[in-house]
């Protein structure tokens, strides 16, 4: 995994607390269903540690979904409670780390 790679996420995520804050409040809604650059940067880092093949990858985004939706404790908590872009950002990052949590287990049983 290159060092860089992160480093751009990591500058995307920034930039997204900014860009989502901004655009929410230009709408008038908080986390707009049109704000997607969260679940961009979330899933960027989800595939930074995805093996490199068509089924992880599908399974990483059915499974970074399926948290982004559902919003499992703290997900729900977090995206209720914080607020602006961070708040926006941050809860598509729980997601993702919930995603990298399952796909580490997975490996480990599939070997």
């Amino acid at each position: 995994m290159p060092l860089e790679f992160l480093l751009l996420i990591a500058a995307l995520f920034v930039l997204g607390v900014w860009v989502c804050g901004k655009t929410g409040e230009d709408l008038g809604v908080h986390d707009h269903s049109g704000i997607v650059w969260d679940e961009i940067v979330a899933f960027l880092l989800v595939l930074a540690f995805t093996p490199v093949t068509l089924l992880w990858q599908a399974f990483a985004f059915l499974l970074f979904r399926t948290f982004d939706v559902l919003k499992p404790p703290p997900i729900g908590y977090f995206d209720k409670t914080v607020h602006g872009g961070f708040g926006v950002m941050l809860d598509d990052l729980i997601a993702a780390f919930y995603t990298l949590l399952c796909l580490a287990f997975s490996r480990t049983l599939i070997g």
